[in-house]
């Protein structure tokens, strides 16, 4: 078989198509918006090839050999499938897709991208599910390369490079603690800065050091870190229960009602959020309309 469609091409299958359907090379011609003699010449390659004479002249134009009614069926099939393979991809009918969507995003990634487009999603695809995973960036290339991801929401210092990606947000930090906390009446000094007490975020839950640390030794000072824990979530549940202080994402406390947020005394360097997916996907329309959805009210970011 092999040898076979090493000596033809798909418009020799195209051509015999037409000749099996029309039985005739003047009106296959025509429908191929061929000239006569080339589809004449197609059909003794085709003769050669498959060894079988496929049209013989009749009484009543040309009839097939019983080789030719064998392939007739079959063949057409093969064209059709083959053609919508080759065709470009239907548009993306979210009120029709059951797809289970698998995102890579940390829970401050959740609270500032996902849980904002949540409600939308639910509306224009009910039918679909979201899966939302902490994965570490050691693995997330290879994740959405072979299919256990569809996206990944991410900070741009630890993004795998050979991701297709879109910039979502350049995040600061922010100053928050609960509402009516009495040291942040007023605009703080760095002195007083560094008297709070604070709580931190670690992803293990281990860690007393953050950006804001980095930034005080720059200057010579340090602050008194006394809470570490592993989540942002479970970071603004203790802010909201106590008078710890925290530097945290703007994007994480902006609509916490429970919280105040201020500008720290200091500059602190804050980081690029970045939407990384595979090139299997990149041109997949419904992945262009999740990450179109994701990025909605969002600045415009820059493809690559």
């Amino acid at each position: 078989m092999h040898n076979i469609l090493r000596r033809l091409d798909l418009n020799l299958l195209v051509t015999l198509d037409a000749l099996l359907s029309e039985q005739n090379v003047t009106r296959a011609a025509r429908l191929l918006n061929l000239a006569q003699p080339t589809v004449s010449l197609q059909l003794g390659r085709l003769r050669e090839i498959l060894d079988d004479p496929l049209l013989l002249p009749g009484p009543r134009g040309m009839s097939p050999t019983e080789r030719a009614k064998e392939l007739r069926g079959p063949l057409r099939e093969a064209l059709v499938a083959l053609e919508a393979t080759l065709s470009p991809s239907a548009p993306f009918e979210p009120a029709l897709s059951n797809h289970t969507w698998k995102i890579a995003a940390s829970d401050y990634a959740v609270t500032a991208f996902v849980w904002p487009s949540l409600a939308v999603l639910r509306r224009l695809a009910p039918d679909t599910r979201l899966v939302l995973l902490n994965k570490s960036p050691l693995s997330l290339a290879d994740d959405l390369e072979n299919g256990r991801l569809d996206l990944a929401l991410h900070t741009r210092d630890e993004a795998p490079a050979k991701l297709r990606h879109k910039s979502l947000v350049h995040e600061r930090y922010v100053l928050a603690a609960r509402r009516g906390h009495p040291a942040l009446a007023t605009p703080l000094s760095l002195e007083a800065f560094c008297g709070l007490e604070y709580a931190v975020v670690s992803p293990n839950g281990a860690g007393f050091v953050g950006s804001t640390d980095q930034a005080l030794a720059a200057q010579g000072l340090e602050r008194k870190v006394v809470l570490s824990v592993s989540t942002f979530n479970s970071l603004v549940s203790a802010l909201a229960h106590s008078d710890l202080v925290a530097v945290v994402p703007e994007r994480l406390v902006q609509d916490e009602p429970a919280l105040h947020v201020q500008t720290p005394p200091l500059a602190i360097p804050g980081f690029e959020m970045l939407m990384l997916w595979p090139e299997r996907l990149h041109r997949d329309p419904g992945h262009i309309w999740l990450r179109d959805l994701i990025t909605s009210g969002l600045h415009k970011g820059t493809d690559s």
